[in-house]
C-alpha cells in the first residue's frame, strides 16, 4: 500500500515522531481489544485509540475479514502486556481516548504503518504525529486508506 511506504519514509525523514517519551505516561495492562479501535484494561477500563479509524468488525456491509485480522493484529501488539497510556479525552461513550505506546512504539502508527488502520482525520488534531504526518506529505490522502 502507498501510504505505508509514505509514513516510513516520514519516520526516515524524521518528520513523523511519537508525542513524548513512552515512560513519561501511565502504566496499563491491556486485558484485550474487542474491536479493532477499542481495548479493555484489566481493571475494566475502555480505552478508545485516538486519530486512527479502523474497518467495523460489526458492519453488514462489509467483509469482516480485514478488521478481524486488524484486531488480531493489535491483540498481538498489546494484549497481557503493560502498555503506556497518553489520555486526551473521553468520548461519547464514556470510553478514555489516547495514545498507546509499547517501549517508544506508538501503537497508532504501527496500526497505520501495517496498513491495518487509517488516520481518522476528524480526529487528527488530537495528535502530533497525525498533524505532522498531514502536514508534512504533500498528498494527505496518499496516506489514508478508506474502507
Amino acid at each position: 500500500m502507498h501510504h505505508q511506504s509514505t509514513v516510513v519514509r516520514l519516520m526516515e525523514l524524521g518528520l513523523l515522531r511519537v508525542s513524548a517519551p513512552a515512560s513519561a505516561h501511565a502504566t496499563v495492562i491491556i486485558r484485550d481489544c474487542y474491536d479493532v479501535d477499542t481495548c479493555t484494561t484489566r481493571a475494566g477500563e475502555k480505552i478508545r485509540l485516538a486519530c486512527i479509524n479502523t474497518p467495523e468488525l460489526k458492519e453488514r456491509r462489509v467483509n469482516p475479514a480485514p478488521a478481524k485480522q486488524a484486531r488480531n493484529y493489535l491483540n498481538c501488539l498489546v494484549a497481557d502486556q503493560k502498555i503506556q497510556l497518553k489520555p486526551i479525552t473521553k468520548d461519547r461513550y464514556g470510553r478514555s481516548v489516547g495514545e498507546l505506546f509499547k517501549g517508544d512504539t506508538n501503537i497508532q502508527q504501527q496500526m497505520l504503518t501495517s496498513g491495518h488502520a487509517e488516520i481518522y482525520r476528524k480526529y487528527a488534531h488530537q495528535c502530533e504525529w497525525t498533524q505532522s504526518l498531514l502536514l508534512n506529505n504533500s498528498n494527505p490522502r496518499q496516506v489514508l486508506v478508506f474502507y
